[in-house]
């Protein structure tokens, strides 16, 4: 995914003006801080300076910046309806049995209960097993190491994003 040059997709997105390039940003990720940063380091020359300023961006950002980013995503087994990216996203949930189902779901609300936010994982290649396995090793941390551990998982969330943006072909004409 790391390119030496900008791909096709990199280059409209240093083009567009900055509301449609915020409003695309916040597709990927919704922290206006981490969004707003991403467009002032515009133009990037490469893919890869744009997935090491989306990594500065994430790291750097604050604990509100982290809970709205993370406001942005839904429970693990109930993606969004009509949202193509979270459904994706969380395709090790699809097949699930009704079994794994409900016990996510009971496992997401104790997370929720005790975070006081979504369980955040990179679902991307996950199965069912494996997000309910990350959601039971995780809810015993303390508050201050899941924070950090949802920073790195957000990371690697917006990095996959990013990568489907600066693909070479245009939205919406690709399979997808």
């Amino acid at each position: 995914m790391e390119s030496s040059t900008a791909s096709g997709g990199l280059a409209r997105f240093n083009t567009l003006d900055e509301p449609a390039a915020l409003a695309v940003l916040h597709e990927v990720c919704a922290s206006r801080a981490w969004a707003e940063r991403l467009v002032a380091a515009r133009p990037y020359a490469r893919d890869g300076d744009l997935y090491a300023e989306s990594d500065a961006a994430t790291a750097a950002l604050t604990t509100a910046d982290l809970t709205e980013a993370m406001a942005g995503h839904p429970p693990i087994g109930r993606p969004k309806p009509g949202d193509a990216t979270s459904s994706r996203e969380q395709r090790g949930m699809a097949g699930a049995s009704a079994e794994l189902r409900a016990e996510m779901l009971e496992l997401n609300l104790a997370y929720q209960e005790k975070f006081g936010h979504v369980f955040l994982v990179c679902a991307t290649g996950r199965t069912g097993e494996q997000m309910r396995d990350a959601v039971r090793e995780r809810i015993g941390n303390p508050a201050g190491r899941e924070r950090e551990i949802v920073r790195t998982e957000l990371g690697k969330i917006n990095r996959i994003r990013l990568g489907r943006l600066v693909e070479d072909e245009p939205p919406g004409t690709a399979g997808g």
